[in-house]
């Protein structure tokens, strides 16, 4: 319809109202658009080139030298081993003298040679250190090491096989202490004592570390012997301790074996918090008993985990099995400055991984009032914590107290601090992946971060080459196996472990 205004007739295109015009954009935002494509294909760029860079850290090996190995009589001598209730004093339970006593006799009839060649010595109630003199004296020694100890084994009853009998049955020693960590143990003996047979002289001087107590700490055996060296004067070129095994399927996106070599172990600290109150009858109680506020501080802890950081052995693994994966987890690991974060997140996902990123805290002990209808007078709480190197006990105290924030809690803790990291540019870590690649050429090498605790730790004061290895091939359900049930190790794996200290020293002794 046609509108009259003021006597006059509007034209209809008068009546649309003009269009406004749009406001320009900025220069500065047309600036950001134009250079933000050019931001992103830099970005990327740069991410596809370190990827690219990103290659294989394996070494090329020639095949191993032969060594005979008789693998029966070898399974049997563990086995004789493993019938030895050679269980560490602890919590009050004295040690079996007679048992570790039974095994050291053993063990000299079994390995004549060793015993009648290298130099020996008793160290503390049931530790042996052994000295092989090389031909040049001025050179640094080598240490290999092991412990004789075994933990306990549950409900006897229920294992395949009795865990002190010692039977060799099915391809495989059945008992404990084949993996943890006779088994080691018997298998260095067992490479010196056939380099002796073949008249082997080592350059470098040997010395082989054997503790007795390594499952309550190790500080009647492996510290003492540490002590030891250290008031002698002794540096020594490498240490080669238990540690990793040949991980099989335990590295998602990696198909072939692993050989995980621990570079560093966590620390272990004992925190101890503890609230204190009048107590009196449960009737009555005030708004918070003692009880309560402990609680509330391990609510508090639990609630704010120490931060993850994939720094030292974890990172290190990384580097190693990165280029090994294919192209997406390869671009990942390659640009962790910029993904780190990412994978935190995802590794904080599963404790098993969860523990290789962060200082962990685990309440593991509560004490409260002794009956139902009383007020403690005092509630305890004690965490275990495993520390990643690079924390220190004086960073856990000051995390909990911060935490917790409350004076009413008191906090104490002592243990041991997180092991250095050692050096991946040494001749001993050259040597170690040189001899495993030499005698498993199917196998990747790559370092990482122990989580439980070792002898090895008492010795990064001697060396800047302190590994972890167990020359062994496991998969979970092994890994289980360890501290547990039905532990087991192949006959034809212990062969292969004999094989390998026999390389492992012809390749560092000569």
């Amino acid at each position: 319809m046609v509108t009259q205004r003021d006597g006059r007739r509007d034209a209809p295109h008068l009546l649309l109202r003009s269009p406004v015009p749009s406001p320009e954009t900025p220069e500065p935002m047309k600036r950001v658009l134009l250079v933000l494509p050019t931001l992103v294909l830099l970005l990327a760029g740069v991410l596809v080139v370190r990827t690219l860079r990103f290659t294989s850290r394996q070494v090329s090996a020639e095949p191993a030298e032969p060594f005979p190995v008789d693998a029966a009589a070898a399974a049997g001598r563990l086995a004789e081993a493993l019938r030895h209730r050679t269980i560490a004093a602890s919590d009050g339970m004295r040690a079996d003298d007679a048992a570790f006593q039974a095994l050291h006799a053993g063990l000299v009839t079994g390995f004549p040679r060793v015993h009648a060649q290298l130099e020996h010595e008793a160290v503390g109630a049931h530790a042996h250190l052994y000295t092989w003199k090389g031909t040049e004296p001025g050179l640094r020694p080598v240490l290999l090491m092991g412990h004789l100890d075994v933990v306990p084994a549950e409900a006897e009853a229920t294992w395949s096989h009795p865990p002190f009998g010692g039977v060799v049955a099915d391809g495989y020693i059945h008992g404990r202490g084949t993996l943890d960590d006779k088994g080691s143990v018997l298998a260095i003996l067992e490479a010196v004592e056939g380099l002796l047979a073949q008249d082997y002289r080592p350059r470098r001087t040997v010395l082989l570390a054997f503790g007795a107590d390594e499952e309550v700490g190790g500080h009647d055996g492996a510290a003492l012997v540490a002590q030891r060296l250290r008031e002698r004067g002794v540096r020594l070129e490498a240490v080669l301790d238990e540690g990793g095994p040949i991980g099989v399927g335990l590295v998602p996106g990696v198909t072939a074996p692993v050989a995980l070599v621990g570079v560093a172990e966590k620390g272990s600290a004992r925190v101890e918090l503890k609230v204190r109150s009048a107590g009196g009858h449960a009737s009555m109680p005030p708004r918070q008993t003692a009880a309560n506020v402990l609680a509330r501080a391990l609510v508090r802890l639990e609630e704010s985990p120490f931060e993850p950081e994939l720094r030292g052995g974890t990172r290190a693994l990384f580097e190693y099995v990165g280029p090994e994966m294919g192209f997406g987890m390869r671009l990942l690991f390659a640009n962790t400055w910029l993904f780190a974060p990412l994978i935190e997140r995802r590794m904080a996902g599963a404790p098993s991984t969860d523990a290789s990123i962060r200082t962990t805290t685990a309440a593991t002990m509560l004490e409260g009032s002794p009956k139902p209808n009383v007020l403690p007078a005092q509630a305890r709480a004690v965490l275990n914590v495993r520390l990643l190197p690079g924390d220190s006990l004086e960073d856990v105290r000051t995390h909990v107290r911060k935490v917790v924030d409350d004076t009413r809690v008191e906090v104490a803790a002592e243990g041991d601090e997180a092991s250095p990291v050692s050096s991946l540019d040494t001749e001993g870590w050259r040597q170690l992946q040189r001899s495993i690649r030499q005698e498993f050429p199917d196998v990747l090498v790559a370092p990482f971060l122990t989580v439980a605790a070792t002898d090895a730790r008492y010795f990064h004061s001697l060396s800047e080459s302190v590994y972890r290895f167990v020359p062994v091939r496991m998969n979970r359900e092994d890994l289980t196996r360890m501290h547990g049930r039905d532990e087991r190790l192949s006959v034809d794996e212990h062969a292969a472990a004999i094989r390998f200290y026999a390389q492992y020293l012809r390749n560092t002794t000569r």
